[in-house]
């Protein structure tokens, strides 16, 4: 099994081939990289790619983050921050994959970026939009083994619905690891900031996360709630229990709970409406 692993591990470590990122995404990181480069030689280089423009546009406009009308790639970079920006460029081909082929995992994931956000401004944690980010890309693990794995996948699917077992139980049976510890992964092959990976690598296991905990726990909740929530499909129906090390992280009580779920109840009805648009527009 741990040849399985590293197998998998290799190939998110080979980025090459993983779904075709835009050549765009280097020169961002040197830029990035570069403390003299400014947000507007950024903001630039990413809108010289229209199609990539469009998708992080669309995205930060999304309900995930609470934004509307922001119509240039500079402001997005104001609003949200280049880490955000960077890491929505580079999960950009990945969404528009699951936007055509997951249907069920994409409401997901936009509906946990919606929960962590609301989670986040109840709780008046810092940095909500980065942490709506880490819960938008908590899932990119199932992505990438529905594409490099498709024979394992589907047998994952099937022992899911016979046995009744959580998705990650099934994973580490059969590849030796789950889609948290791949999504980690591949967050460190795209050098995301540890505020993001952490989030996406440690959603399952809140207690493993060490400097970003209480954005590790907001992403556990968003994810909880919204499987609770029967609003999209992760891919399973079973439903996780709210983790102690989470529930004490945030210093969370039932009120507060009921007060999120109901804010959480009539945000879901917008993001259904912004799912739908994308749909016809791929129809279209």
């Amino acid at each position: 099994m741990d040849d399985k692993r590293t197998q998998v591990r290799n190939i998110i470590k080979d980025t090459k081939s993983l779904p075709t990122l835009p050549g765009i995404i280097t020169k961002l990181n040197e830029l990035s990289a570069n403390s003299k480069s400014t947000i507007q030689e950024m903001a630039r280089l990413v809108s010289s790619d229209q199609v990539l423009s469009a998708r992080i546009l669309r995205l930060v406009n999304s309900p995930s983050y609470g934004f509307y009308r922001v119509s240039t790639i500079s402001n997005a970079m104001i609003l949200l921050g280049i880490d955000v920006v960077k890491s929505l460029c580079l999960s950009s081909s990945i969404f528009e994959l699951m936007e055509t082929t997951a249907l069920g995992l994409w409401e997901h994931s936009l509906g946990a970026g919606v929960a962590a956000n609301i989670i986040s401004h109840k709780l008046k944690i810092p940095e909500s939009e980065e942490i709506s980010t880490a819960a938008l890309l908590h899932d990119i693990g199932k992505v990438i083994i529905k594409i490099k794995f498709q024979e394992e996948h589907e047998q994952l699917l099937e022992i899911i619905r016979k046995r009744e077992i959580s998705s990650r139980e099934a994973e580490r049976e059969l590849l030796g690891t789950d889609h948290a510890e791949v999504g980690g992964w591949l967050a460190k092959s795209w050098f995301l900031p540890d505020k993001l990976l952490e989030p996406i690598a440690f959603h399952h296991e809140v207690h493993k996360s060490e400097t970003h905990q209480t954005k590790t726990a907001v992403v556990h909740l968003a994810d909880v709630l919204i499987k609770a929530s029967g609003f999209g499909f992760s891919g399973e129906e079973f439903v996780p229990r709210i983790q102690p090390a989470a529930w004490k992280k945030l210093n969370m009580n039932v009120q507060l709970l009921e007060e999120i779920v109901t804010e959480l109840e009539e945000k879901l009805i917008e993001v259904k409406n912004f799912s739908l648009d994308i749909q016809a527009s791929h129809v279209q």
